[in-house]
């Protein structure tokens, strides 16, 4: 399982698992990154801070901590 800061440029990743307590996941998940959601990594700053992502159809930035607290897998999608 890679964290959405492992994930590479240009990829989908669906959400496996969320790390981290209290205020701070809920904040992620208030976000809309929530378990079983599909997650569009648009663009990675040169440091990797922040990760730009696209969620449920809007555009997110991460802090890397955050990012790293998100678990997933990465979708492959069909050509076509």
């Amino acid at each position: 399982m890679k964290t959405l800061k492992d994930a590479g440029c240009k990829t989908w990743v669906k959400v496996v698992k969320l790390h981290g307590e209290g205020a701070v996941r809920r904040r992620i998940m208030d976000m809309g990154v929530t378990k079983g959601t599909d997650v569009y990594i648009r663009k990675v700053a040169p440091l990797g801070d922040p990760v730009e992502v696209t969620v449920r159809g809007y555009e997110l930035s991460l802090r890397k901590e955050d990012a790293q607290m998100v678990e997933g897998e990465e979708i492959v999608l069909p050509i076509g």
